[in-house]
């Protein structure tokens, strides 16, 4: 393979995965590092070699730059990839590597710092003649002079972090009325994740799609790209699901945004994978003139199977070949075939507001008729420290809609528990008409999520528990022997009680047909019988009649373990439903608990900065309110 013997992954979970495989295929040996949370994480058993590198929390191990070099150092290895997120795009670590005579396996440092600021990014782009969107990307950081801007601009617009991704720093404003307190948001979560709470204001344009092109840079100067993907379905700016080609791009639009595409690349003597991203007007169709610079990731996407998919190529191993020196192929020798596309299986509850979901993965059964990349296994867990992606799921079709309906299946025959995903709500996506039809922008979620959640999930699929949990009786099945509400040219009806996820649920024995799911799975496990609906998991427990009921009602429990970072209540303060109490970080996100009813707070069993464990109580009411 030439002078790169051995890479040590810098990185973790899925991606890890993914570049061992890749790297086992070329006769390339591999590191992998891990945390104490990730000790035995399959990708540490699937490497050559593997290195301890401190505690959970990522700030500890991950994101310490004199532990990866150590472990380079330790193992001999003559690379590091970086996988993306944690040191993918930090310039101090490619000096380090530098320095210490490592390969670092993605661009030069000053091409990261060229990109790795918004506001930057934007004026070197206006400057080599790349569209860029209007907004204010100044240095003074005055909360009147962003408003004034933002006021000039016109709502709505968007706040965005300068050193943001991921989602994280960025806030819509609708009105003047709502800035201030908008940017303070925008500011606190951007210091949290970035250490920067310096902000850029952008105008928000109102049909957006979110269109990015895959490119690479090689020692030798020379760009190419492969093609664009389509990552428009977005919940919080987080990407849900991906595809590749764009639905309706057209070969004069496509020419024109690959060619702005690989000149942002040009202007930044970019070397490695990279992702150029655009913001597009979807209002009208694409047009040559309806797409401006958002952002360039300096480092391999998540998505980028998909852009794999269609093209036949193996985007790591380039990784590799031009970290070796080696030349990359002629534009013209790269072809695109069919349809592709990815959905993202996260930890996360739709039907509770999508909070993440943590916890060990007792049965994880992914679809077997796609191309899984995934880091965890069953028996592993999701941990509260990383990412709660668990896998992506992708399918290659001939065409849009037959991949687009593969996915469908695949995600509507996927089972996890007890962990939460968000199976069931991609599989909504992705039957909804208007998807399918390739009416696609970053609202559409937000726009059709009353169809998207189903607020009611366990009536619509009782006809399916019930088909599957048929419970056989005890005596001679026939009309004359059965006391069970038989009736004369009817069919029999036999009712029993089950627990289904904690509800007392009543249960017929003759469901009617045409209700019950194609998707159907039936578990036996500890906890009692579990039954998986196009996706989506019910545990079921014997109840001896229907007259079970539920407490609760007067507590605020911690949904996961996190940090609190404000209580907004005392002992005795008077608080009415969905009064927001307390707010809490975890898995990267802060998440805000409310009252869950009127009352009078009994006692505040937390505080600023505590770490809480799940299911912690972090605020009592009192049964009943005092006079």
């Amino acid at each position: 393979m030439g002078k790169i013997s051995k890479i040590l992954i810098a990185n973790r979970g899925e991606i890890a995965c993914r570049v061992i495989r890749t790297a086992r295929r070329l006769g390339v040996k591999t590191v992998a590092v891990y945390s104490d949370a990730d000790r035995f994480a399959p990708h540490v058993n699937q490497a050559d070699e593997s290195y301890h590198i401190g505690a959970s929390p990522a700030a500890e191990s991950y994101l310490v730059i004199e532990k990866i070099i150590e472990a380079c150092r330790e193992t001999k290895a003559d690379a590091v990839h970086p996988g993306y997120g944690f040191l993918s795009e930090n310039p101090a670590f490619v000096r380090a590597c530098d320095a210490a005579g490592i390969i670092f396996m993605g661009p030069r440092p000053e091409s990261m710092e060229a990109m790795g600021l918004k506001d930057a990014a934007k004026k070197l782009m206006s400057a080599a003649g790349v569209p860029v969107t209007p907004g204010y990307h100044g240095e003074d950081q005055d909360p009147k002079v962003l408003q004034g801007h933002a006021d000039k601009i016109g709502y709505p617009v968007l706040i965005k972090a300068v050193a943001g991704g991921g989602g994280k720093g960025m806030r819509k404003v609708e009105k003047k009325a709502e800035f201030l307190s908008s940017l303070e948001s925008c500011q606190r979560e951007a210091s949290s994740s970035f250490g920067d709470d310096r902000v850029l204001i952008e105008k928000y344009i109102s049909s957006p799609r979110h269109i990015e092109v895959q490119i690479f840079g090689d020692t030798h100067g020379n760009i190419i790209h492969l093609f664009e993907r389509d990552c428009s379905l977005q919940r919080r700016h987080q990407k849900v699901i991906e595809e590749a080609p764009a639905p309706g791009m057209s070969d004069d639009v496509r020419a024109a945004i690959t060619k702005a595409a690989t000149e942002a690349a040009r202007a930044v003597n970019y070397v490695g994978a990279g992702t150029v991203e655009f913001i597009v007007d979807g209002s009208d169709g694409l047009k040559t003139d309806g797409f401006w610079f958002m952002e360039m990731n300096t480092r391999l996407q998540v998505e980028h199977p998909v852009t794999e998919e269609i093209t036949g190529l193996d985007l790591v191993e380039w990784q590799i070949r031009v970290a070796n020196g080696e030349k990359l192929p002629k534009q013209s020798s790269i072809k695109m075939r069919g349809h592709a596309i990815e959905a993202r299986l996260y930890a996360e509850d739709p039907q509770d507001d999508f909070l993440p979901s943590v916890g060990p993965l007792q049965i994880l059964r992914l679809p077997e008729s796609a191309r899984i990349d995934t880091g965890v296994e069953e028996g592993g867990e999701v941990s509260i420290f990383y990412d709660p992606m668990i896998s992506k799921i992708i399918i290659h079709k001939d065409d849009r809609l037959s991949a687009i309906k593969a996915l469908e299946t695949a995600c509507r025959n996927t089972h996890v528990f007890p962990i939460k995903t968000n199976a069931r709500f991609m599989a909504a996506c992705l039957a909804h008409k208007d998807f399918q039809a390739g009416k696609v922008s970053t609202h559409f979620i937000p726009q059709n999520a009353d169809e998207l959640l189903e607020k009611d999930s366990l009536s619509k699929d009782l006809a399916s528990l019930s088909h599957v949990l048929n419970i056989p009786l005890d005596h001679e099945n026939t009309p004359f022997n059965d006391a069970e509400g038989w009736r004369l040219n009817q069919p029999k009806r036999t009712h029993y009680y089950r627990r289904i996820g904690g509800e007392p649920t009543k249960l017929s024995l003759t469901p009617d047909p045409t209700d019950i799911s194609e998707n159907l799975a039936h578990y036996s496990c500890p906890q009692g019988e579990l039954v998986f609906v196009d996706g989506l998991a019910y545990l079921s427990e014997n109840s001896a009649d229907g007259s079970d009921t539920l407490s609760g009602g007067n507590n605020v429990v911690a949904p996961m373990p996190g940090r609190i970072i404000s209580v907004n209540i005392s002992v005795g303060d008077r608080v009415k439903a969905g009064d927001p109490l307390v707010v809490m970080e975890a898995m990267k996100m802060e998440t805000t608990l409310e009252a869950p009813r009127d009352g009078v707070v009994k006692s505040v069993n937390t505080s600023v900065d505590a770490l809480v464990s799940g299911d912690a109580v972090l605020i009592e009411l009192e049964e009943k309110e005092t006079a």
